[in-house]
């Protein structure tokens, strides 16, 4: 496959000697896969279920809402509304604000918030309006937190978001009361309940003896996210969006992180082991031991039952944090599968540099890629299962290719020993599915009438 020139440099293939040059902008006219600053930042901040989330911008991006994704809430569902001030010609002429300002009283007293986020998004920053002058005047005037979020497209892109997100974060935690947070206790950062996987970890910390403060922001609360300096651990899922957060919390309060991947027998057995060895309590290990012991003894018998069909099949992957690629890698060999491509859209050199070390030889690494490249590889490779997010699944199914959603539109828990089962079911039921017996390319191979 021919690559535009200035992104030569960013594919490679495992065993090549060349590093994958990343962390750079889009190459115009490559139509990247990436998203948007204010998509990064809502990813984050959404799942907070008792704030307000307000776009200021056209409403255009009130389409970027959390309903459409798989994250749930056990409580309040204030952050599914799509609140937009819906910008539009007379504002970019006279300017926003005061339409901010009338939405932030409307809204308030109704819902009666704990805090609200407000976004800035692209026409807003380019017309200039204060957001942060207006969020001061109506925190002033209800006494709650209302947080401007900077995430204009202009600044970058989706990780630029995380970090917006994140700044927004560290204005609420510190002000809040730590009474009663034992020594035994964990922030969980960079998960965002997909399909209720939140819940299926803090059970696992529980059996451990282990107390969740808060989850940033996953199922998340303004209260528990307001003492959240009170832990004496950050364990860090999503290592793109959340690592900065744990930085700024190591420095400022002292406390230590870990990263983590909950996803895969492997990845979450030793996940859980760390934050036993952090704690350095007997009780907690042996507690985790058996826990590990007793739940790997449930989903291997599914695993070996699956893998004698699917020993031999080839995949492809393509995800947004790199952590994901390294736990998908693993998994997939634990099923007898050979992973053909893996990309990311924000990995760093040393994510890729893993991923070497991870992957076999020859298969091939890309940074930022974008549809026709994928396409491109896929057939090149015959792969029978291509795992991403709602922008690659078209890719898929236009070769005749089975598909697997990793991303946040899922409705199926992956996380933990029993993800583990589920994304095994699934993906043996999407590889050998008889419909991709009839799709032309392997009908012409096997004969059948496409």
């Amino acid at each position: 496959m021919k690559l535009i020139s200035e992104r030569s440099k960013q594919v490679v293939t495992a065993g090549d000697a060349r590093a994958v040059v990343c962390d750079r902008p889009s190459v115009a006219g490559s139509v990247t896969q990436r998203a948007c600053t204010f998509c990064g930042s809502r990813v984050v901040l959404y799942p907070i279920g008792d704030a307000l989330h307000l776009v200021h911008g056209p409403v255009g991006c009130a389409a970027y809402t959390w309903d459409i994704r798989g994250a749930l809430s056990s409580g309040m569902q204030l952050h599914r509304n799509s609140f937009n001030t819906d910008i539009r010609e007379t504002e970019v002429i006279f300017g926003g604000e005061k339409k901010l300002a009338r939405a932030l009283r409307e809204l308030i007293p109704v819902h009666r918030p704990k805090a609200a986020f407000v976004y800035a998004t692209c026409l807003t920053g380019v017309i200039g309006d204060d957001v942060e002058a207006v969020c001061r005047g109506a925190a002033a005037e209800f006494g709650i937190p209302v947080i401007p979020v900077q995430s204009e497209g202009f600044r970058g892109t989706k990780k630029h978001g995380y970090s917006a997100a994140c700044a927004a974060l560290t204005q609420l935690i510190g002000t809040g009361d730590t009474a009663g947070i034992g020594p035994l206790s964990v922030n969980i950062l960079g998960d965002f309940n997909i399909a209720g996987e939140i819940w299926t970890i803090k059970g696992y910390l529980e059996r451990m003896g282990v107390e969740v403060v808060a989850s940033m922001t996953g199922d998340g609360r303004v209260d528990d996210i307001r003492r959240a300096h009170g832990a004496k651990l950050n364990i860090v899922q999503c290592a793109g969006s959340m690592t900065s957060l744990a930085r700024m919390m190591q420095e400022k309060y002292g406390i230590p992180y870990v990263q983590v991947s909950f996803f895969g027998l492997e990845d979450c057995a030793a996940a859980l082991y760390e934050v036993a060895r952090h704690f350095a309590d007997q009780a907690v290990l042996e507690r985790t031991r058996a826990l590990v012991r007793e739940e790997t003894a449930a989903v291997l018998p599914v695993m070996a039952e699956l893998r004698r069909d699917l020993e031999g099949k080839v995949a492809a992957l393509y995800v947004g944090g790199a952590f994901k690629a390294f736990s998908l890698v693993k998994a997939l060999r634990q099923l007898g599968m050979r992973v053909a491509m893996a990309g990311t859209q924000t990995g760093a050199q040393a994510d890729y540099e893993h991923l070497k070390e991870l992957c076999d030889a020859g298969t091939i690494l890309a940074d930022d890629s974008n549809p026709l490249e994928m396409a491109a590889w896929l057939a090149e490779r015959d792969v029978d299962l291509f795992i991403g997010g709602v922008k690659e699944r078209p890719v898929a199914y236009k070769l005749g290719i089975g598909f697997c959603d990793h991303n946040h539109e899922r409705k199926i828990g992956l996380a933990g020993f029993v993800g583990m089962a589920a994304f095994a079911r699934e993906v043996h039921a999407t590889v050998m599915s008889p419909v991709w017996k009839l799709v032309p390319r392997r009908a012409r191979a096997s004969g059948a009438q496409p």
